[in-house]
């Protein structure tokens, strides 16, 4: 289990779907096999392929590359819905940051 929630899974609720667009928003620039994205969201495989096939038929995740026999995937920052979850994430961060600097000027 993941020790340390971020923002974004705090904020959706950590679910399995939540936790694989939380990795994916964090590794924006890198591709991952299935496998990988299973291990570093800490999502099983069973429960992945249940939802899997409709991030990548809305798009939301595309191929790049095959290595071997495994299919690299992405997150694809040109979809709409895509850009509006990073947009939240920003905002989600930008506000924690703020809050933590209230706090530290009223310990100050």
């Amino acid at each position: 289990m993941m020790e340390n929630k971020s923002l974004f899974v705090e904020f959706f609720g950590d679910y399995p779907l939540i936790r694989v667009l939380d990795f994916l928003i964090e590794q924006e620039g890198f591709d991952y096999s299935e496998k990988e994205i299973c291990k570093y969201a800490n999502v099983s495989w069973n429960t992945l392929k249940t939802f899997w096939g409709k991030l990548v038929e809305t798009k939301i995740v595309v191929p790049t590359r095959k290595i071997g026999k495994a299919q690299m995937y992405k997150l694809n920052t040109e979809n709409p819905i895509v850009k509006q979850l990073i947009e939240l994430d920003n905002t989600l961060m930008k506000k924690a940051l703020e809050e933590a600097e209230e706090k530290a000027k009223a310990y100050a």
